[in-house]
């Protein structure tokens, strides 16, 4: 992974040094809370609905086990013992004293951590495929690409109060686990001639105008990645609106003015930028950078053990069938440790469960971890002869949950409980939906399934593209859920249709079984996959489940 430099160092500190200054003239009345608003975003400093949040970056999701110890150490000493991992691979605390955020700050800086434009009307945290450079099926490891990027956009003077916020994700392989579709500029590496470029994609994403992202160039050298960014940021910078914030993002941009004039208008700027960039000098950064994420040693040892407890044990059997993945080099695997425990918080973690995490990784995943941004945390690369142990050691610390990519693998975002935008309750749906499916015992019998929730318009939770999302909504001051079907967030993008008249908060969970009872009668065999369902059938028969008993009752 990438290590920090003098330079970075020496960045990190002075930024933090400055925001101390401007906390503590916070503090003490020289500035209000409106002149403070715009500093603290530039340093992922929310004031949210009961204290304020800092949301601290994961760039691409990657960590080592002392960063991830040092953000259990924050946990316990400036919050309230835990953390809880977004949709965009960071991680917020939710209860910092404003007096306590530069100590905080510092502490992230020892281990190269920081929470630089993880808000604000900026370019965001770069997230990537959380598989990245264990996948069996990846072309390249994304990783150096996302690096290169957040160096070029960190502090970039022209981008810094863009029309709204600004989001990349880049991902390595033909299987899209970064959700590149529904992002302001989606990434997808791609091989023409034997030479690795980018398909980049734009105008994608959620919030109140959801939309999937159209085709700007379908190959870019690697050595115009840089310019050709600037280019379509600084398009955007200068075309996007700021009239109306719900009409600012890129996706508005390009729907308005049509994807062929923002193309002609991004490729003549891109044009007469690209010879200020020196092709030679970014591939010389980008080598050095990729020395950097070159692959361990993987070791080569025997599975017997492996092979015996999954023959023998049906709980390890049933974790290792569904939390696993393949990997690329013999004998590994790629493990998903469940963040979903049914009944618990959707991407929360303890300090006890960082720490654990920490340790397994150092034990028997070459100190590799990553955070996905379906709220879960990834080990990517383990032995399979490693795999009991570890298995052991997760369930004495509520990890080892069996439960990745099923109903209770739930996309959450934090909603009323703690966000000041939110209109409905999030996490007491999600919670209620595992707990409801577990008592069934119909998870795993249903198999695959994607269910995002979102508690607002803005879509954290992603809704717009879950197999079935849930929206909250405050209709005349009581919460109602808007149910969508068909979304996916894959290389097969979709927006989810809408079924109709939305549910209250208690009927929402009977709701969601109305739909998933139906889907276990439509199905053709127990391959079929709910969405593979849905694509098959429409939308049709599960309306006509979900509104079955209103139809009765009138």
């Amino acid at each position: 992974m990438y290590v920090y430099d003098d330079f970075d160092a020496a960045f990190l500190a002075e930024r933090n040094r400055q925001f101390r200054e401007q906390v503590a003239r916070r503090i003490d009345g020289s500035l209000t809370e409106d002149e403070f608003k715009p500093l603290r975003l530039m340093n992922g400093l929310y004031l949210q609905l009961h204290a304020y949040m800092l949301r601290v970056a994961i760039p691409y999701g990657t960590l080592n086990p002392d960063q991830m110890r040092k953000l259990a150490e924050i946990a316990d000493r400036w919050d309230k013992g835990y953390g809880h991992f977004t949709t965009r691979q960071n991680i917020q605390y939710n209860w910092p004293k404003l007096p306590d955020v530069p100590d905080m700050l510092d502490a992230l800086a020892e281990v190269g951590l920081h929470a630089i434009q993880t808000s604000g009307n900026t370019i965001r945290n770069v997230t990537s495929d959380h598989f990245a450079g264990a996948a069996a099926d990846e072309l390249t490891d994304p990783r150096p690409y996302a690096e290169l990027i957040r160096q070029w956009s960190t502090d970039h003077p022209e981008f810094q109060f863009l029309p709204r916020k600004f989001k990349v994700a880049v991902t390595g392989s033909e299987i899209d686990r970064a959700v590149t579709r529904a992002h302001d500029i989606g990434l997808r590496t791609v091989s023409k001639d034997g030479e690795i470029g980018f398909e980049v994609i734009v105008g994608g994403g959620l919030g109140r105008t959801p939309m999937i992202g159209k085709v700007l160039r379908d190959f870019l050298p690697v050595t115009d990645l840089l310019p050709y960014l600037e280019a379509v940021v600084g398009t955007y910078n200068l075309l996007g609106r700021r009239d109306n914030k719900y009409k600012a993002r890129i996706k508005i941009t390009v729907h308005e003015n049509g994807i062929e004039t923002f193309r002609d208008l991004t490729e003549a700027r891109f044009a007469e930028i690209a010879p200020q960039f020196e092709a030679a000098a970014t591939q010389e950064q980008l080598d050095r950078i990729k020395a950097m994420f070159a692959a361990p040693a993987f070791r080569a040892a025997s599975d017997l053990s492996y092979q015996a407890a999954h023959s023998a044990d049906p709980v390890f059997r049933a974790w290792a069938d569904t939390n696993l993945h393949a990997h690329k080099a013999d004998g590994h695997a790629i493990v998903t440790i469940s963040l979903k425990k049914h009944g618990e918080t959707p991407g929360d973690a303890t300090s006890e469960q960082m720490r654990v995490i920490a340790d397994l990784a150092e034990a028997y995943g070459y100190g590799e971890i990553r955070i996905s941004h379906e709220q879960n945390v990834i080990l990517p690369h383990v032995h399979r002869a490693d795999l009991p142990a570890l298995h052991k050691a997760l369930k004495a610390v509520g990890l080892a949950t069996a439960n990745v990519g099923l109903v209770s693998d739930i996309i959450a975002c934090p909603g009323m409980d703690y966000c000041a935008l939110a209109t409905a309750r999030s996490i007491p749906v999600a919670q209620e939906i595992a707990t409801r499916f577990d008592a069934l015992k119909l998870e795993h019998d249903i198999g695959p399934l994607k269910i995002k929730i979102s508690g607002c318009i803005n879509a954290c939770g992603h809704h717009h593209v879950g197999h079935i999302g849930i929206l909250g909504l405050d209709r005349a001051g009581v919460e109602n859920y808007q149910i969508t079907l068909g979304g996916d967030g894959t290389e097969d993008a979709s927006l989810g249709e809408r079924t109709g008249p939305g549910f209250a908060y208690d009927q929402i969970v009977p709701a969601i079984e109305r739909i998933l009872r139906a889907y276990l009668e439509i199905r053709e065999s127990r391959e079929e996959t709910f969405l593979d369902a849905y694509r098959r059938v429409g939308l049709a028969p599960f309306k006509d489940a979900l509104y079955e008993a209103e139809r009765d009752a009138a």
